[in-house]
């Protein structure tokens, strides 16, 4: 944001109008009740929740949020993406509307298996490699 360097997410929210943080605020929480054990980060200026990886990042704008669960996280939930604008790794959902928390929520979990899936496969391929 126009060089601004953001030191955490709380920094970043306070930038916005009420009902933007409001939403940001929300936001936040749904993820980090899909994910208990992700950590909060500021990457490419933008909020980001990382277990064992990236899971998701966010990112207010003027007429929407912005949501980025990574490309595997939008061909898993490609159907239900497909009412809102969507790019490779993004969702953009409409200020003027209601977030989807529950799809959200499902989304952060999905990336969360994901990502320990990964996590896991690495342990056993350094296990293998070790012996």
């Amino acid at each position: 944001m126009n060089g601004i360097e953001f030191k955490n997410i709380d920094e970043y929210i306070a930038m916005f109008a009420p009902e933007v943080q409001s939403k940001l605020n929300q936001l936040r929480r749904v993820i980090k009740e899909a994910a208990p054990g992700a950590a909060e980060r500021i990457s490419y200026q933008m909020p980001a929740f990382d277990y064992f990886g990236i899971l998701v990042y966010f990112a207010a704008f003027k007429d929407h949020i912005g949501f980025y669960p990574t490309p595997s996280g939008m061909e898993s939930f490609s159907k239900e993406f497909s009412i809102y604008k969507t790019g490779k790794g993004s969702v953009q959902f409409p200020l003027e509307d209601p977030l989807p928390y529950n799809l959200i929520s499902d989304i952060v979990k999905f990336r969360v298996a994901e990502n320990l899936m990964k996590e896991e496969n690495r342990k056993t391929k350094n296990r293998k490699t070790t012996k």
